[in-house]
């Protein structure tokens, strides 16, 4: 496939990674799917630029990236935390489609809230898929660009670029930066092995998002869970698993978790709240609540509902005026021309 534009990444922090919907049915192998941390936001930016819910984009971490692109512009949407993000020194909304021109500097950092964002390419990403998917699994160098992150000086081939957006347009997607406060979850598949007490400390919480979080898990601080064992028969773990250690301390298995586990799983995040939990920092407070499957499957089924109609967009105004932008602009050659 020849590229037809090229995406060029200038400084990439850690967790920077390709990633799409992830590599689905080969669980049983062994082999983990990956994808988004925030499912949601991803389709979400896929979806403003009119591409495959699925496509592959950039998932851009605390680490923070900036990109150029060069041979020929192409459109990019951003959707999911509140990063901070400028093109070229100026200040763009958190969820924000724009045309990239080559030379043009887009920077995205660490904002307020949120740990995830995702960057979606009007075109497609050109890497090499593996067992069907371009999803990024670093631990096992499946997918992405050549199995690793993004760093400094990759360059991305973007096949028929797409450059119809414009100036940059905040998108209306009020379904992102919801607060995490209470994340539901369904019961099971071993929360028979609870003590009664537990379940009860386990909703009271309230818990705190720990510092070692990465791709694989989100780790939990507060009140220890008590288990009639903490040794199972290892079985195959989903997203949003809930696992309770020795230690009393839960973690919640996230896009990276390991095929199969041996601890108990007490609960699972529904496919809805995935996201929302992703998105929250280090010592965040959030509490869980536990809803019947059909809540679940309607909540999931309204993320979908709410994707089926274009993303509507918004100018964006420009408030910022430095002396770089006022010197490069011919303020007066409408007058003296």
């Amino acid at each position: 496939m020849t590229a037809e534009a090229t995406l060029r990444i200038l400084t990439a922090g850690g967790g920077v990674s390709l990633q799409d919907a992830g590599r689905h049915g080969f669980l049983r192998y062994g082999i983990t799917p990956a994808g988004p941390m925030d499912p949601l936001a991803h389709a979400t930016a896929n979806r403003a630029l009119d591409n495959p819910l699925s496509a592959t984009a950039v998932e851009v971490s605390l680490g923070g990236l900036a990109l150029t692109v060069a041979e020929a512009a192409v459109d990019v949407a951003l959707a999911g935390g509140d990063l901070r993000i400028d093109l070229d020194g100026r200040p763009l909304p958190s969820a924000v489609a724009l045309t990239l021109r080559p030379g043009a500097r887009l920077t995205l950092r660490a904002g307020q809230t949120g740990a995830w964002c995702s960057l979606a390419v009007g075109g497609e990403i050109a890497v090499a898929a593996v067992l069907g998917s371009t999803a990024t699994h670093t631990r096992s160098g499946l997918g992405g660009l050549r199995g690793r992150g993004l760093e400094a000086g990759d360059s991305l081939p973007v096949a028929h670029p797409r450059a119809s957006v414009g100036e940059p347009a905040r998108l209306a997607v009020p379904w992102l930066h919801r607060p995490p406060e209470v994340i539901r979850v369904v019961w099971g598949p071993q929360d028979d092995l609870l003590e009664a007490s537990s379940r009860d400390a386990f909703l009271a919480g309230p818990w705190r998002i720990g510092p070692r979080g990465d791709r694989m898990a989100c780790f939990l601080e507060g009140p220890a869970i008590r288990a009639r064992t903490h040794d199972i028969v290892s079985d195959g773990i989903a997203m949003g698993s809930i696992q309770v250690p020795g230690s009393g301390q839960p973690l919640v298995l996230m896009a990276d978790r390991q095929p199969t586990g041996g601890y108990p799983k007490i609960a699972t995040v529904i496919g809805a709240d995935l996201g929302r939990l992703a998105q929250a920092r280090t010592g965040t407070r959030l509490r869980f609540a536990a809803v019947e499957i059909a809540e679940a499957v309607a909540a999931r089924r309204a993320e979908r509902e709410a994707l089926v109609p274009a993303i509507a967009r918004q100018p964006v105004l420009r408030t910022d005026f430095p002396s770089e932008f006022l010197l490069g602009t011919n303020l007066i050659g409408g007058v003296v021309g």
